[in-house]
């Protein structure tokens, strides 16, 4: 879904900017391939380009290629770029994959679901030079960037409590979410509830300490059972709480495609500070004659700031938002490390891309293994916790950070 909603048309658009060359699509099975195809807005989006399909669209569509990745990866010339856009537990595998052959990564949010997963990748990518940049894209919201720097300035005081939510469409029960999205693989709170976990992190440089997680179970349509609701209480390294509610259950009737949405209150001399980001109505409501919004409703809010085709100058519509921005971003570091090693010997290439990682990792804007690696600490934390009937999980730092049962 990911893929038809904000990474190939925003991939499109990077190729006609001169920043992608060829765009292969390595799927399963070809059904999903065929819906990109076969995608009418992207035809008139970004009229003439196409993407190649691993299989071919010629082969049966029951038929399954699970391995096929591992064959186009390994097709590829060395120092292109990997986006790995598949369900979460199989995100280890394919960004080694990428990695061991010599390319760079971009992957959707959670890197991982192990801490030492991440370390291991970090290594290699170290190692070799690539860089694997985790498409945490609320971080490149104006509004989070807004936060950032204001905390930076104290113009908050510090955070001590806070209420977080994201619920995605009920629709999503009827994709192909029913056939990963089960208990023991992943929960609601480790796909969506990272995102504003990360958000905290990116804000307030606060490091996360508890993680509890519980988890309400249901069924698919096609009867696999799973977490379609959570709750997570996060505690921090200052003492702060922060409450997250995840679910894939926003009526379809309602507006807007999800409910979601982010409150911090902070502590000061002599006063309390606030950052409030309601990410749920967004300042634009459509009715539409049709319902054609998200769920097929006709009264929609609108959100113009994730992700948007809009008029442009050039051929086509172009994507906006902080999801393409995002994208685009990673996408452009990648862009960027090549183009600077660009006629140096293998030694002074390598030399210039760990300097150029090390840059980005510092900055700390990209979410990367290395600079980001509470994530999958927390994530972590989450399964145990939540596989454990919302048992308290500890982070423990230092020397050898891992997770352990809470049992004071």
């Amino acid at each position: 879904m990911i893929t038809g909603d904000l990474l190939l048309p925003s991939l499109y658009h990077l190729q006609r900017s001169g920043i992608v060359s060829q765009i292969d699509i390595c799927s399963s099975r070809t059904p999903a391939l065929k819906a990109l195809k076969d995608n009418r807005e992207f035809h008139e989006a970004f009229p003439g380009q196409d993407f190649t399909p691993h299989p071919s669209l010629s082969e049966r569509p029951a038929k399954r290629f699970p391995e096929l990745y591992q064959e186009v990866i390994a097709a590829m010339a060395p120092g292109n770029m990997v986006v790995v856009a598949v369900p979460d537990d199989m995100h280890y595998s394919v960004v080694l994959q990428a990695l061991h052959h010599d390319q760079h990564v971009l992957c959707v949010k959670p890197l991982v679901l192990k801490y030492e997963q991440a370390v291991e990748i970090d290594k290699l990518a170290t190692e070799k030079g690539r860089f694997v940049g985790v498409e945490y894209h609320k971080r490149f919201d104006r509004r989070s960037l807004i936060a950032k720097r204001g905390y930076a300035l104290c113009q908050f005081g510090t955070f001590v409590m806070g209420e977080a939510r994201l619920i995605e469409p009920y629709y999503y029960r009827f994709s192909n979410f029913q056939n990963w999205f089960t208990c023991d693989r992943t929960d609601p709170f480790t796909y969506i509830g990272c995102h504003y976990v990360d958000l905290i992190y990116f804000i307030t440089g606060l490091k996360p300490v508890t993680v509890s997680v519980y988890g309400i179970k249901g069924r698919f349509p096609n009867g696999n059972e799973a977490f379609l609701w959570s709750h997570g209480r996060v505690t921090w390294e200052n003492g702060a709480l922060l409450s997250v509610a995840n679910g894939l259950g926003y009526p379809d009737a309602s507006a807007g495609s999800n409910d979601q949405g982010l409150v911090m209150y902070c502590e000061g001399k002599d006063q309390t500070g606030l950052i409030f980001h309601d990410d749920h109505h967004r300042g634009v409501a459509y009715s539409y004659l049709e319902g054609i919004g998200p769920g097929g409703s006709q009264y929609n809010y609108v959100s113009p700031d994730f992700y948007r085709l809009v008029p442009w100058e050039g051929p086509g519509y172009k994507p906006i938002g902080y999801g393409y921005e995002s994208v685009a971003s990673i996408t452009q570091t990648i862009h960027c490390l090549e183009s600077e090693a660009v006629g140096l010997a293998p030694e002074a290439a390598l030399k210039k891309r760990r300097q150029l990682m090390h840059e980005v990792d510092a900055k700390g804007l990209i979410a990367t293994p290395s600079n980001s690696y509470i994530n999958e600490l927390v994530v972590e934390a989450a399964r145990t916790s939540v596989l454990q009937n919302a048992e308290p999980v500890r982070i423990v730092y230092g020397d050898n950070p891992h997770v352990e049962i809470d049992h004071t």
